[in-house]
């Protein structure tokens, strides 16, 4: 049996000895700190590799206050999250960003209520730099937990809570403007009976699409306005109720792909053709729905990939700064700029 020895990890010390250099110089250049020379820094860093050295994160944490890593929470059950393509592609951003500043990736769900209070202990501990949350809800408690927990933060989506955090840095999408180019679209397709299955109306990005609509629509039967929760089921039952109560619609705006795809189900279901008897739009373009479903789906595109690198992107701005230790409770270094992206209207079939 061949016996197997496990070399010592080179030290600091012997990166010091390697380059000539004293221990203190290593560990500033280790750390990002300033003030060394560049040619010490060089050698700094060729002694390094030549050694294979990998500094101690914990000691590493001790000097610089920071972990490297950030917290990605989302206010929705596992079973949703890892149903919706929405997230998939908004971490997909999230995580292409942090990579490309060595930075960990930690994801929280809640499940539940009793998950909030497991989320604001976690971030109070001090494991992470920041935090990124999206999808929350109006009366979802993390944003008070968070703000507590002293925690620099950037939230996927408007804000539309209170609870000290009025001044709360987010990335959204133009969702009023995006809903009113789908409608006018419809208008201008001739169509008269233009129903509207929204998303959780307790989201703000639901709350914003419906504004959209009724920017358009300013004189809308009520009945042709139902409440959805953004998933394909939700847009089956409000597209069977739409159908029920006016069942002389020619069109229907979907608050997103999911809820659309979930309808043209039902219409398909009840002989109705799409789009000779009811022209239908859904928002997000997500290709694996909107070119897949049959008719390929007319929608509002948002770059939901570019949301969440600039998530990232902003904290981590913030972050470097001042230092995560720095920057006062809930906040971040500077306060970077809210951004909202444009959304474009991409034709297909569907309408």
């Amino acid at each position: 049996m061949t016996e197997q020895t496990t070399e010592p990890r080179p030290t600091l010390e012997a990166v010091a000895a390697r380059a000539g250099v004293s221990r203190a110089t290593v560990s500033r250049v280790v750390n990002g700190g300033e003030g060394v020379r560049e040619v010490l820094v060089e050698r700094v860093r060729r002694a390094v590799e030549e050694l294979g050295y990998v500094p101690n994160q914990a000691a590493r944490s001790l000097v610089t206050r920071r972990h490297d890593a950030v917290a990605v929470v989302i206010a929705e059950p596992e079973t949703r999250v890892f149903a919706d393509p929405f997230f998939a592609l908004q971490l997909r951003g999230i995580s292409k960003e942090l990579t490309a500043h060595d930075s960990q990736l930690v994801l929280l769900l809640t499940e539940g209520r009793d998950d909030h209070a497991r989320v604001g202990r976690y971030l109070a501990g001090g494991h992470v730099d920041g935090a990124l949350v999206f999808s929350l809800h109006l009366d979802d408690p993390l944003p008070g937990l968070i703000h507590g927990a002293g925690m620099p933060t950037v939230f996927g989506g408007r804000p539309g809570w209170g609870d000290g955090t009025h001044n709360a840095v987010y990335v959204d999408s133009d969702n009023r403007g995006g809903a009113r180019e789908a409608v006018r679209h419809l208008v201008g397709l001739g169509r008269k009976r233009i129903a509207h299955i929204t998303g959780a109306l307790d989201q703000t990005s639901a709350a914003d699409r419906l504004d959209g609509f009724r920017d358009v629509m300013v004189d809308a039967d009520p009945k042709l306005i139902v409440e959805g929760d953004f998933t394909p089921a939700g847009g089956e039952r409000a597209m069977r109720e739409l159908l029920d109560r006016c069942p002389d619609l020619d069109a229907v705006f979907a608050a997103n792909d999911l809820t659309a795809s979930g309808a043209l189900r039902v219409l398909r279901e009840r002989g109705r053709q799409v789009p000779e008897d009811v022209a239908v739009i859904g928002f997000d373009d997500m290709l694996p729905i909107t070119e897949q479903v049959d008719p390929p789906l007319t929608t509002v595109r948002q770059d939901i990939e570019e949301m969440g690198r600039l998530m990232a992107r902003l904290l981590l701005r913030g972050l470097d700064r001042t230092g995560s230790a720095g920057v006062p409770a809930g906040g971040l270094a500077g306060t970077p700029t809210s951004v909202v992206l444009p959304t474009t209207l991409v034709r297909r079939a569907s309408a």
